[in-house]
């Protein structure tokens, strides 16, 4: 599984007009090459009378795919500047779309590629960032006159508590991050003398605004 990673949150949206021309910029998560062509087609299909439909996406742990379309635009105006923004604020598994309506106006080669890189980050700022970090979803295991005391420790840890199961014992689940798995086994042990059963359920991203 992937280490912590920056991605934008599920969608988002925006507008900047530069020279009469209006910019308008869609922005979504996307963690498969088909999830960003469908989007891509989407908006294509909804702005169909645009004059440009230009796009960028960066797909995979390691950027295994990554494509830019500049839709007419003069070659690496539109899509190489968009996906360089991408890249730069470090984020994963994302596709933009900038729709442009002319206004008239040309903006010559260093204009576009000004123009598309704004809106690509006037887009991603209005959708906003989430930093994506692997937790182990913990299982502990503990008799009810081990409950008062672990419940509230837990509670004011900084271990997110999932759920609560009540049966012939009491299974709480909580969230760590990884790299803090054993030093929340030593914590749970030495709070409950041994008498507590620790185990990893399953491993899951949490996501926390940037």
């Amino acid at each position: 599984m992937r280490a912590d990673y920056r991605t934008v949150k599920l969608y988002g949206e925006s507008e900047i007009i530069i020279k009469k021309s209006q910019f308008l910029t869609f922005v979504k998560r996307a963690e498969t090459e088909e999830e960003a062509l469908e989007f891509i087609q989407e908006i294509k299909k909804l702005h169909h009378t645009a004059t440009h439909n230009c796009s960028a996406y960066l797909i995979g742990e390691h950027d295994s795919i990554q494509k830019a379309n500049d839709d007419g635009e003069p070659s690496g105006t539109a899509g190489f500047p968009m996906l360089e923004v991408l890249k730069k604020q470090g984020l994963k598994d994302t596709v933009v779309v900038v729709t442009r309506y002319f206004g008239g106006i040309k903006l010559g080669g260093g204009g576009l590629i000004r123009a598309y890189g704004s809106a690509t980050s006037k887009g991603i700022e209005a959708t906003g960032i989430v930093e994506r970090k692997l937790h182990h979803l913990m299982k502990v295991s503990i008799d009810y006159t081990w409950l008062g005391k672990v419940e509230n420790e837990v509670r004011q840890s900084p271990y997110p508590l999932k759920d609560i199961s009540y049966a012939d014992g009491v299974d709480l689940y909580m969230y760590v991050l990884t790299a803090e798995v054993n030093k929340f086994t030593d914590w749970i042990t030495e709070m409950t003398n041994g008498q507590a059963e620790i185990q990893t359920v399953s491993k899951e991203f949490l996501e926390f605004d940037i």
